[in-house]
C-alpha cells in the first residue's frame, strides 16, 4: 500500500511538472497561433539597449536592438512585447521557454552556444568589436597593458564575455568583481571602489560621453573572431523560428538598416532624457542608492521646516491664550468682589480694580508683543 502511494505521488508530481513546462512554453507567444513576439533585454546597456525617460510603456525601450526587435517583428506580422529584466534574467527566460528571444547586444560565447540557439551575426558599429576597459581619466596614463591591472579591481557585468575575458586575460592577481548591472560598476569606479570595468567598445563610448571624469584606457582584450558581432538568442527547440530570424536579419543587412540603425542609436544616446536603467530577474526597476539618499534628505528636511513652523506657531498661540486667560480670570474675580463689599469699599475696590485691569491691559500687551516679536526673530 505504502509503494502504491509513493508511486502515485511521484506520477503526480511528474504530470505537475509537465503542465508547468508546457505553460510556459504555450506563454512565450512562440508557438505559430500566437500574434505576440516576447523578446527580453537589459536597457542599461547603451547604445543598445536603453531608456527614453521623456516616454512610458514599451515606447520608453530605445537603442539598436530595439529597432531590430520591432523589425522583426514586423517581419513575422506580430506584436512586439519587450520584457525588461536583468541582463542573466534575460537569457533564463529564453531558456525556461517565457520568452521567443533574447536580444541585448550578445556576443558569441562557447557557453551560450552549449544552452541556446544563436542567430547569425548582426553588426552594431565598433559595439562588439572592441572590447576594452574604462578607468578614472585622471589615471588613465597608469594603464599601458593588461598586465598593468595587475593587483586591481575590476568589474564586468555577470554572464557577459567581459566576464569571460576578465577571467582569462587578466593577470591572476586582479581582484575580478561581478555586477548584475554596468551601472553599478561605473558607480563602483566613479567612487573608487574600482579600478576599472571590462567593456565592450561602444558602450564604453556613451559612458564616457556623460561622464568626464572616466576615460578609456586604450587597453584591449584580445577577441575571437566568433565574438566580434553580435548575435540573438533562442531556446533550443525553436529551430523554426531560428531560421525565420536569419532570413530577416538576411534583409536588414542587404538593405543597409544596421548603419542607420546604430547612428541613430548613438544620437539617441546622447539626448537628455536616454537613461540606463537597471531591472531585477523579475523586471522591476532598480532605484539607485543615490537617489534614494537624496530623496530622504529631502524628506528630513521638509520635516524639520513643518516641525519648526509648528512648534513656534504651538508656543506663540499658547502665551497668547495663558495670558488673556489669567488677565480675563483676575478681572472677573475682581468684579464679583466688587459686588459684594460696602459702598465705601466699593470705591476702594473700583480704584484698586481700575489700577489692576490698568495692568492687566498694559502687561497683556506687552507680553503677547514681545512673545511674537520674539519667535518671529527666532525663525
Amino acid at each position: 500500500m505504502k509503494t502504491s502511494s509513493k508511486f502515485l505521488a511521484l506520477l503526480f508530481a511528474a504530470v505537475m511538472m509537465l503542465t508547468l513546462f508546457a505553460g510556459c512554453q504555450e506563454s512565450a507567444g512562440n508557438n505559430e497561433e500566437s500574434d505576440v513576439l516576447i523578446v527580453t533585454l537589459s536597457p542599461d546597456f547603451s547604445p543598445m539597449e536603453f531608456v527614453d525617460t521623456s516616454k512610458s510603456g514599451q515606447d520608453q525601450y530605445v537603442g539598436f536592438d530595439v529597432m531590430l526587435a520591432k523589425y522583426i517583428a514586423e517581419k513575422l506580422g506580430k506584436e512586439l512585447e519587450i520584457r525588461a529584466m536583468s541582463f542573466d534574467a534575460c537569457q533564463m527566460a529564453v531558456q525556461l521557454g517565457t520568452a521567443d528571444l533574447s536580444i541585448s547586444g550578445y556576443s558569441w560565447t562557447a557557453d551560450r552556444a552549449e544552452n541556446y540557439l544563436m542567430s547569425d551575426y548582426y553588426y552594431a558599429g565598433d559595439n562588439a568589436a572592441t572590447q576594452t576597459l574604462i578607468v578614472r581619466a585622471d589615471e588613465v596614463d597608469s594603464y599601458q597593458s593588461l598586465e598593468d591591472f595587475a593587483g586591481c579591481s575590476v568589474g564586468a557585468q555577470t554572464a557577459s564575455l567581459q566576464m569571460d575575458l576578465c577571467n582569462a586575460q587578466l593577470p591572476e592577481d586582479t581582484d575580478i568583481q561581478e555586477f548584475k548591472a554596468i551601472d553599478d560598476a561605473v558607480l563602483a569606479l566613479k567612487t573608487g571602489k574600482l579600478d576599472a570595468v571590462a567593456v565592450e567598445g561602444g558602450n564604453g563610448a556613451a559612458i564616457i560621453a556623460k561622464n568626464s571624469d572616466i576615460a578609456l584606457s586604450g587597453v584591449l582584450f584580445s577577441v575571437d573572431e566568433a565574438s566580434e558581432n553580435n548575435v540573438i538568442i533562442l531556446n533550443k527547440e525553436d529551430t523554426e523560428l531560428l531560421e525565420q530570424v536569419n532570413a530577416i536579419l538576411a534583409e536588414a543587412e542587404a538593405a543597409g538598416l544596421y548603419g542607420e540603425w546604430y547612428a541613430e542609436a548613438l544620437e539617441l544616446a546622447g539626448v537628455e532624457s536616454a537613461s540606463e536603467v537597471k531591472y531585477d530577474d523579475d523586471g522591476n526597476v532598480v532605484e539607485d542608492d543615490d537617489a534614494t539618499d537624496a530623496d530622504d534628505a529631502d524628506t528630513t528636511d521638509a520635516d524639520d521646516a513643518d516641525t519648526t513652523d509648528t512648534d513656534d506657531a504651538d508656543t506663540t498661540d499658547t502665551d497668547d491664550a495663558d495670558t488673556t486667560d489669567t488677565d480675563d480670570a483676575d478681572t472677573t474675580d475682581a468684579d464679583d468682589a466688587d459686588a459684594t463689599d460696602t459702598d465705601d469699599a466699593d470705591t476702594t475696590d473700583a480704584d484698586d480694580a481700575d489700577t489692576t485691569d490698568a495692568d492687566d491691559a498694559d502687561t497683556t500687551d506687552t507680553d503677547d508683543a514681545d512673545t511674537t516679536d520674539g519667535e518671529g526673530d527666532a525663525e
